[in-house]
């Protein structure tokens, strides 16, 4: 495969390093770095791949990592911090595809950026749709940029639909996007599969004695911290549907959750006249990252391949959504649409952070998180700016403790 610009946004936490082990088995070259706090991994990150750029979250950081790489005598790139750091990386001219997986609402403006440079956007923040769904979709499409997934469920509904969807590369305009339209016009159904998180039947009393601890152990999925407590809660799932509405244009009411504690179906598509096609492979996010990548080619992958054998059932079952009502309050949020899905995910990450500090229990993430929501006045047509006050608002409305 001949070699590739790539800039990764969030190159430190899970989904980055993953994305670094598919790039160094593709042979793909890195322009652009963007860590957070660990600067000893994006030192060695940038040893490696010597990128042309380098970001950090501060100033601070920033220094820490120069003096790191001068002490080592490494590949010394230009080092900036923060959002603008951010942008630049998601901007720049010699990378042609964007790994957006910085974590939470901070993603939101590097991927707007990213698509009105009409870049090729592996997305795996989802927290972007999820607050500016609508105004990241229109910058898509105004500027011919591609959004294509890489969380294992979006990516297989991607699949299952041939790549035919109304935020693709090349289907965003015109004739092609008729196309993609009429495609997700032959879908009546489309099916999220989830593990079920760590705590699939427990009891209410149960859930109530959950720690931080317990809750970090998946049993299916290898992740970042703030993504597993959200598996966990189920949270995940209500943020998967969110995007799921906006990556392919579905109505709420046609996006349905069932639980698949096995994860080797990853989601699945409905049509109109009655078939089912489903995504399957091992879980491991280097295959939907390797596919966001490489769309629409298909080339030798570096994780293992599905032994049906090993696989003995594949079972199903509805959420349980008094027990995880997060997953209820993502539909309720996407239903009232504006600035409440803003909400609703400034709450959850701040909720999420709370909990991992010990300051607020398992059960109680929801509960202010619905508390929040039912302060909110909701801005029916929202701006950027509305928006990120909404996600503020939804972190600082309620009492953390």
């Amino acid at each position: 495969m001949a070699k590739q610009g790539v800039a990764v946004l969030g190159s430190t936490g899970s989904i980055g390093t993953q994305t670094l082990q598919v790039v160094r088995h593709l042979g793909l070259a890195v322009e652009a770095l963007a860590g957070h706090n660990n600067m000893m991994l994006l030192a060695r990150q940038v040893s490696e791949f010597e990128p042309r750029l380098a970001v950090t979250a501060t100033a601070q950081k920033a220094m820490e990592l120069k003096k790191l790489l001068q002490e080592e005598g490494s590949w010394m790139p230009e080092i900036m911090y923060g959002m603008e750091g951010y942008k630049l990386a998601a901007t720049m001219g010699s990378a042609g595809t964007v790994v957006a997986a910085i974590s939470g609402v901070a993603g939101l403006e590097p991927v707007l950026a990213a698509a009105k440079a009409g870049k090729r956007i592996a997305l795996s923040n989802k927290e972007s749709l999820v607050v500016g769904g609508q105004l990241v979709c229109a910058m898509a499409e105004a500027h011919g940029a591609s959004i294509i997934p890489v969380d294992s469920e979006h990516s297989a509904i991607f699949q299952c639909l041939g790549g035919r969807t109304v935020t693709t590369a090349g289907t965003s305009r015109g004739v092609a996007a008729e196309t993609a339209r009429q495609t997700c016009g032959t879908v009546r159904r489309l099916i999220l599969t989830a593990s079920g998180g760590p705590f699939r039947g427990f009891t209410e009393k149960q859930l109530a004695a959950i720690g931080p601890k317990e809750a970090l152990m998946h049993p299916t999925w290898t992740m970042g911290k703030k993504v597993t407590i959200d598996s966990a809660t189920l949270m995940n799932k209500g943020l998967e549907v969110i995007e799921a509405h906006w990556l392919f244009q579905v109505p709420l009411a046609r996006i349905q959750v069932v639980v698949h504690p096995q994860s080797i179906i990853h989601s699945m598509v409905e049509f109109i006249d009655g078939p089912i096609l489903a995504q399957m492979g091992q879980p491991d996010m280097r295959q939907p990252i390797q596919v966001a990548l490489t769309w629409p080619r298909r080339l030798k992958g570096c994780s293992n391949y599905l032994n049906f054998m090993q696989a003995k059932e594949l079972t199903f079952e509805e959420p349980d959504y008094q027990l995880f009502p997060c997953l209820k309050l993502a539909y309720e949020a996407l239903k009232i649409g504006g600035t409440m899905p803003a909400v609703l995910n400034g709450a959850n990450e701040r909720a999420v952070e709370a909990f991992l500090a010990g300051r607020i229990s398992f059960l109680d993430i929801p509960r202010k998180i619905s508390q929040a929501m039912e302060a909110h006045q909701v801005v029916a047509k929202p701006k950027l700016a509305d928006l990120l006050g909404a996600c503020e608002e939804g972190m600082n409305g309620v009492s953390w403790k």
